[in-house]
């Protein structure tokens, strides 16, 4: 899944990728246009793509769209989403319906993914500020997993109603660590562990038959101190498909940019991520997809135990593309 400006200002660049089978972009930076020129954005990007590349195949357009300053599409026909946190204070029954309604402009804009809710549990208010990635922007919906669950839940089903996936994050938690992994290396969780309360919402939302999972880009020490999440098999295969027992897309948060994954190269950033369980590779700079394609397609050419981590991987995608 590759990034595309949701101005369309990189249209052109990003339909090239789409012609070399990458199937899946997302909707990155932030549009004043409206549901209107988000629209046209998408079919100008879809209209790049030959039936030859696709099969038929239709692209998962996603974006992040949570609310408050998390929120990418703005514009005539959106919504002022309010952060989570302020979603929290309605009931779940008044959220869902509200998130329905943002996921009905979703898909008027050719948007069918949403990357959210957030189901990060931040422990208190009194921690929340030092939580720099998800509490400092109030995108918890509340300070107990019971809260997050019934909250981060009722907006992940409102999506749904409106026919939109939703994709929660970011597994297996990020509200107790205080740096955030877009900007700073090393980025620990010495307290979540593999039976731990916080991965009730999770937990709830794979139950419920929710199809996508991001999963987080830090460690973990008291599940897998020697690997970061998305290069970890205990986190992508014990815990989400045989502890949860999740069959649907696991997808990562941005292998490209990250300042967390600045140690390894673009190619074994994919290729570990796939190798330890992965589905989808999330990557927010275009230059570097080439990279990381070419590097997957050499490794499965030539490993005959990662070209089935890639089957697989690609099998999920299309049985959730299909409505499995």
């Amino acid at each position: 899944m590759v990034a595309a400006k949701a101005d369309g200002g990189d249209a052109g660049t990003v339909a090239e990728l789409l012609n070399n089978h990458v199937g899946n972009i997302y909707l990155a930076g932030r549009s004043q246009g409206g549901v209107g020129a988000t629209a046209s954005v998408v079919e100008k990007l879809k209209a790049g793509v030959s039936p030859a590349s696709t099969r038929g195949l239709p692209l998962f357009v996603a974006t992040d769209q949570e609310g408050g300053s998390v929120q990418v599409l703005r514009g005539p026909g959106f919504l002022p989403i309010p952060a989570a946190l302020d979603q929290g204070k309605s009931s779940p029954e008044q959220l869902r319906a509200d998130a329905r309604n943002w996921g009905s402009e979703l898909l008027q804009a050719g948007v069918n993914v949403d990357l959210a809710p957030v189901l990060d549990t931040v422990p208190s208010p009194e921690f929340a500020s030092s939580n720099k990635p998800i509490g400092a922007f109030q995108r918890e919906y509340g300070f107990t997993p019971a809260e997050v669950s019934e909250h981060g839940n009722a907006m992940a089903a409102g999506l749904r109603d409106a026919g939109v996936a939703p994709v929660v994050k970011h597994f297996p938690g990020m509200g107790r660590v205080s740096l955030n992994t877009d900007v700073s290396a090393n980025v620990r969780d010495a307290e979540t562990t593999r039976t731990d309360p916080y991965l009730a919402p999770f937990k709830a939302a794979i139950d419920g038959g929710l199809r996508w999972v991001m999963i987080s880009n830090a460690y973990y020490d008291k599940i897998d101190p020697d690997h970061m999440a998305p290069f970890s098999p205990v986190i992508m295969r014990s815990m989400l498909r045989a502890d949860a027992g999740f069959t649907g897309i696991i997808v990562s948060d941005d292998l490209c940019n990250a300042v967390q994954l600045s140690p390894w190269s673009a190619g074994d950033r994919a290729t570990n991520f796939i190798a330890a369980g992965g589905t989808m590779a999330l990557c927010a700079d275009t230059a570097s997809v080439r990279v990381m394609y070419a590097r997957v397609l050499e490794r499965a050419k030539n490993d005959p135990d990662f070209r089935k981590a890639v089957d697989a991987a690609a099998l999920t995608v299309l049985q959730v593309k299909a409505g499995q």
